[in-house]
């Protein structure tokens, strides 16, 4: 956020302090620009480039190498990265990517505890940590399998589009091309492309226009992010926090050979679209025996691709413990290309000239090959939860075994100056002075922040595979009914079809399924929204005397619009559950329907034609309303994708939502939008050395807020023990224990965030009962150390009008916490010990 300032540690650092002292500030999201975090309309770049950089005041350029001009404060540097999620038009493509980036959201949030095949060090492989370090391999493998037949379903859904509806079904229908000016061609039957396998070869170039568009993004993303090698200065020291290895955040050759898997496979779906089909004529009476070998050995080509690419997937291990640069095999390196070569062979083989070929129904193998698709998918998901299940059993990093107890955590600690303004014991905290001083403390939000320990019970990476799932078929199915309506342009959304294009029955019934979901989701919300509007009722009557107001000179509405406010940050700390209830609507919507397609063997409306009349229906308008819907929601998407092209300001909201969602590496998909942390993370970790390497006194303030704490966190955790002592961090709005501790335990859990605390001199986190995303870290502290939570700010900062506030003031929730007076007095609390 712009103008954010410095940290306000608490522990004293180490006597010489006479050296210049610099306060690094960091955003969070939204798009913060340099001259609104430096207050200064012309800052000067100093590092990096238009991407991310750090930049100073023009005045501040060489301040620190200046002795006519000794500073009192410390110099300030703006580090902005958003330029890494929110650059120029092409990045609103990146929603087209959202299935990918959420299920490699879910490699990240296994139970805490447990190491990835390519985390442990050395000693790992003993007799505790093998079960667990077999257990968490496998955790990676099946979502690595999970990811691929996400890419597998793109491929296919693709294929329907082009080669089933528009080149199989439309072109070989006169009734329906005769609506289609650019299919008159292709059902003409005098003309050359008349042919089926023709059609189909003249199809395929669609799916593989889309193929080639991903091979060019991922490669694009993977040169300017994963290829940036850190530093080398952790290779030799002791790692025990999984996000201080050395390799953490260097994923070029894991990300490399994922792409390669990926791209071979998608090709190969294609060529299997090509192959299936032409195969299956070639083997009946009319076939040629010279085709009918061609395609036999072009089926067993793409088999041994399949074979080929399970076997690349399965040694794309993340090896974090180092840097990997090792050359990858000749596999690896040609698989993808030999891949293109039979794909070209599929097309040569499908456009060959053949007698007495048509092509009527649906494209064979179409269908089977969702269904297996599905199949696959729920398989995958089911075992994902049983392997959660055995490392949440065998986890040793619960949060009893932390040393923190359940519940809402410590409560804050004193001021800087040494006093404790937690709450009276009636319950009420101390108001306002007469002289319109900010308030000791806010009004106490109970469970404000969730309860310690893994989000979902550490089952948060299956709901969020599933959720990926279902976002997966949600885009299949949507693009592939929406191009069936609009390729049946005589029949209305939802209505029989029975000589024209048609989509697979699955996906008919996926659409059907939509509403359903809808309505139970719209359920789960207005569940939300009642529970928050009883905690709006409730908190209401105690704000007045939180602010010393007398209840007979309170304001109903401005009792109720801060009630409102601190209700409205508890909504995140019901996240969790509400995921979790999605996902296993999506799990049963997708089961249903898949139960429905092989039962059934008609869509629902045909299905429900022998039942009561309620009944059938019920189903006629399900059907109608989800195939609008499923294509709706995929129209709407492009839009959006085309607004956020042409409009800065959309293209930021989205980059908002890829600054929390593409913030670890690409572990599991290669066509997910890019880490920006890869660059961003090392960037950081280069210029605090920088600084600190001019001498032992010379020291860092890192002040950071939102997203910009958990970036500065990751940093810290790379930093070589030898400076860190020179360090010291402020964080205000951190989402690190409330979201990223709960989601992520096994990386930002209690013990890491415990083991940074221990290394870092002085860390102050300062947080509001209004702030819907940030809040304490209850971090644990020994002896006499200062607590790490600051008392919660108080929003607003005052009830009404005062000589000090004559203006109403507003609740600023998650921003601007420097206007804050209390901000003012942790950052001067932090900045005297280094100065």
């Amino acid at each position: 956020m712009p103008g954010q300032a410095s940290p306000v540690g608490v522990a004293p650092p180490p006597a010489a302090s006479s050296g210049p002292a610099l306060e690094l500030l960091v955003h969070g999201v939204g798009g913060a620009t340099p001259g609104g975090m430096l207050a200064d309309p012309h800052p000067i770049r100093m590092l990096g480039d238009d991407t991310a950089g750090v930049y100073r005041r023009r005045r501040d350029l060489h301040a620190e190498d200046d002795p006519r001009n000794p500073r009192q404060e410390p110099l300030q540097e703006a580090y902005c990265w958003s330029g890494l999620t929110s650059g120029d038009g092409t990045r609103a493509l990146w929603l087209l990517l959202l299935p990918f980036m959420v299920v490699n959201l879910a490699h990240w949030m296994r139970p805490p505890g447990q190491a990835g095949a390519g985390q442990a060090g050395p000693g790992a492989a003993g007799t505790g940590q093998a079960p667990r370090q077999r257990a968490g391999a496998a955790y990676d493998l099946l979502l690595r399998l999970l990811a691929l037949l996400l890419t597998v379903l793109l491929a296919a859904g693709a294929c329907e589009v082009a080669l089933d509806l528009a080149a199989w079904q439309c072109a070989g229908s006169p009734v329906c091309a005769v609506h289609q000016s650019w299919l008159r061609f292709a059902a003409d039957p005098h003309n050359w492309w008349h042919q089926p396998g023709r059609r189909l070869a003249l199809g395929a170039l669609l799916p593989l226009a889309l193929v080639a568009l991903l091979g060019h993004l991922s490669h694009r993303t993977w040169s300017a992010f994963e290829a940036h090698q850190p530093d080398e200065h952790r290779a030799t020291e002791q790692r025990e926090a999984p996000m201080e290895l050395a390799g953490f955040w260097y994923g070029k050759r894991a990300v490399g050979r994922l792409r390669i898997a990926h791209l071979a496979a998608a090709l190969a779906t294609v060529g299997i679209a090509l192959v299936v089909p032409t195969l299956r004529h070639d083997a009946g009476p009319t076939g040629s025996a010279a085709l009918l070998g061609a395609g036999v050995l072009l089926a067993a080509l793409l088999t041994a691709v399949a074979v080929a690419v399970l076997v690349v997937l399965v040694g794309s291990v993340r090896r974090e413990a180092i840097l990997d640069d090792a050359r990858d095999g000749v596999l690896v390196r040609y698989l993808h290309w030999a891949t293109l070569a039979i794909c070209g062979a599929a097309l040569l083989y499908s456009g060959w000239g053949r007698t007495g070929w048509t092509s009527s129904g649906l494209l064979p193998g179409g269908a089977a090959a969702f269904t297996v698709l599905a199949t696959g998918q729920l398989v995958l998901v089911v075992g994902l939860a049983a392997v959660t299940a055995v490392l949440a059993r065998r986890s040793g990093r619960a949060p009893a075994a932390a040393g923190l107890a359940e519940g809402p955590g410590p409560e804050p600690g004193p001021e800087p100056d040494g006093k404790q303004p937690g709450p009276e014991p009636d319950g009420k905290q101390p108001g306002p002075e007469p002289d319109g001083k900010q308030p000791g403390a806010a009004l106490r939000a109970p469970g404000f922040g969730g309860p310690d320990g893994a989000a979902l019970g550490g089952f948060g990476g299956p709901a969020t595979a599933m959720l990926a799932c279902g976002l997966g078929v949600l885009f299949t199915s949507g693009a592939v009914v929406w191009a069936a309506d609009w390729l049946n342009r005589a029949a209305g959304p939802g209505d029989r079809r029975d000589t024209l294009p048609a989509p697979p029955l699955l996906l008919t019934w996926h659409a059907v399924c939509l509403p359903v979901v809808l309505l139970a989701v719209a359920g789960l919300l207005a569940l939300a929204g009642g529970r928050m509007v009883l905690q709006q009722r409730d908190l209401a009557p105690r704000v007045p005397a939180t602010y010393g107001v007398a209840p007979d000179g309170a304001s109903p509405e401005r009792s109720a619009a801060i009630a409102g406010a601190l209700a409205r940050a508890r909504l995140t700390d019901s996240g969790p559950a509400l995921i979790g209830a999605v996902a296993l609507l999506a799990l049963l919507a997708c089961a249903g329907s898949l139960a429905g397609a092989l039962v059934k063997h008609a869509d629902p409306a045909q299905a429900a034609d022998s039942t009561p009349t309620a009944v059938a229906y019920a189903a006629d308008t399900a059907q109608a309303l989800g195939s609008w819907l499923i294509g709706t929601a995929v129209v709407a998407l492009v839009a959006l994708g085309r607004r956020a092209y042409k409009g800065a300001g959309a293209r930021r909201t989205i980059g908002i939502l890829w600054d929390i969602g593409t913030f670890w590496p690409r572990a599991a998909h290669p066509f997910a939008p890019p880490c920006y942390a890869e660059r961003a993370v090392p960037d950081l970790v280069s210029r605090v050395r920088a600084w600190c390497d001019r001498g032992p006194v010379c020291r860092i303030v890192v002040s950071a807020h939102s997203q910009g704490t958990v970036i500065a966190a990751a940093a810290l955790w790379q930093l070589p023990e030898s400076v860190r002592h020179q360090v010291s961090l402020l964080t205000y709005g951190s989402p690190l224990r409330r979201l990223y501790g709960r989601f992520f335990p096994a990386y930002m859990g209690p013990e890491d965030l415990a083991r940074l605390r221990r290394h870092i001199p002085a860390w102050r986190n300062l947080y509001r009962y209004t702030d819907p995303i940030g809040g304490p870290v209850h971090v644990p502290t020994a002896g006499q150390q200062a607590p790490v939570d600051a008392p919660p700010f108080t929003d607003p900062l005052s009830y009404g009008r005062t000589p000090a506030a004559p203006l109403p003031t507003q609740v600023e929730a998650h921003s601007h916490y420097q206007a804050d007076p209390a901000f003012a007095a942790e950052r001067a609390a932090l900045l005297s010990r280094l100065c």
